[in-house]
């Protein structure tokens, strides 16, 4: 039998290549505030990588008229078994936190074609070694645990962040709805879903892989993840902790599949389809970004022939397809008309109240002077028999 050639070696080559040089995964976490996010990330990596805000500041940025968002990074480097991964987290506070939230999503959006154009613009640097790469492989979109239905504004952001992003939607606080009313929320939201295109990020099935395969299968089905986050340690038993909350009824624990995802979500993200991810960025995301951002800047060269025969040679830009496509004016001509008969409906709320304020305000002076004149009535009656009695 002749010897191997070798080349059965090659995957330990990459192995060690790709051991020495790390990784760098970008994680982004949108939503509303006060659904835990902070909470969720530093029980995902089991570190403090953010701290929590002041509950004054956070009642301070509720009660303000307008809050702007922003967008705050928190870099880290994270090592296992000899494995470094650099970690950055996208954080979106203030968002969704106005009475008028229109265009709120904007900043997100923008950050996240920002970095597909500077990735770009340093691919086509002579020197590449150096790149800065912060293009989000994953956005953990976070549905307030209401039971009902997604809100309008969460479709709108959904919808611009599936284009752009690997979407992950994910139910926060899941342990303040029941087993019942958390499996029709997610069918609910499964529906609109499905009715609005929104595109979601899901794992591949290998099928040459029975195990992977219903793995992947299950994360799916889990879709959208309910999650519970938690920082501190709770005694379930003597000397026996676990990582959850503790409440007057029982203890709710984040890593225990009968009560919520959280596994299940901490496996897609880092053990089973973190490459994925990253790849899927890459290849889909970025590439699609890639395409039309050239697509829209090349221009178009087209040839005409003049009297006398000559081949002359014109140069025709494209102008961007977004300005030119009838389905992205009509989409904004309704979001537009739907944003504006909210803003009515509030608008005619609001007065309403206003109305129904002062109205009450009359009520009460006018019984404070109905009861001012009765005290008068009756303080000239005590009088009239002090001087009876004298």
């Amino acid at each position: 039998m002749p010897e191997p050639v070798g080349i059965a070696n090659l995957p330990n080559q990459r192995y060690k290549i790709v051991s020495k040089q790390g990784a760098t995964f970008t994680l982004m976490v949108a939503g509303e505030s006060g659904l835990g996010k902070t909470t969720f990330v530093n029980t995902l990596f089991q570190s403090t990588l953010k701290e929590r805000p002041n509950p004054a500041e956070r009642h301070n940025k509720f009660t303000s008229s307008h809050q702007t968002v922003e967008l705050d990074i928190i870099r880290a480097i994270l090592e296992e078994k000899n494995f470094k991964i650099r970690l950055n987290i996208i954080d979106t506070p203030g968002f969704g936190n106005n009475v008028n939230n229109h265009d709120s999503w904007t900043p997100i959006i923008d950050f996240l074609d920002d970095q597909h154009e500077s990735f770009m613009k340093q691919e086509q640097q002579p020197i590449r070694y150096a790149k800065k790469d912060l293009r989000v492989h994953a956005c953990l979109y976070f549905i307030r645990p209401t039971g009902h239905s997604l809100k309008p504004l969460d479709i709108e952001i959904m919808k611009r962040l599936s284009t752009r992003v690997n979407l992950i939607p994910v139910i926060a606080k899941s342990d303040t709805l029941s087993p019942t009313e958390l499996d029709t929320f997610k069918t609910r939201i499964r529906d609109v879903i499905e009715a609005q295109d929104i595109n979601i990020y899901t794992p591949p099935l290998e099928l040459d892989d029975p195990a992977s395969a219903e793995h992947a299968k299950q994360l799916i089905e889990c879709m959208p993840f309910a999650v519970i986050g938690s920082e501190e340690d709770v005694e379930v038993s003597p000397g026996n902790f676990v990582r959850g909350r503790k409440y007057p009824w029982g203890v709710v624990e984040v890593e225990n599949d009968t009560h919520c995802d959280f596994k299940k979500l901490r496996s897609l993200l880092l053990r089973t389809n973190m490459l994925d991810l990253i790849l899927s960025t890459n290849e889909l995301h970025f590439e699609t970004f890639r395409s039309l951002k050239l697509g829209d800047d090349e221009s178009k060269d087209t040839t005409e022939t003049d009297e006398n025969g000559e081949v002359i040679k014109k140069t025709i830009a494209k102008k961007p397809r977004r300005l030119h496509n009838p389905k992205f004016k009509e989409e904004e001509d309704a979001l537009k008309k739907f944003f504006t008969e909210q803003v009515k409906a509030e608008e005619q709320r609001f007065r309403q109240w206003e109305t129904n304020i002062v109205n009450e305000r009359n009520r009460l002076n006018s019984d404070l002077e109905e009861m001012q004149s009765k005290l008068k009535v009756l303080k000239e009656e005590v009088k009239k028999l002090q001087i009876v009695q004298k």
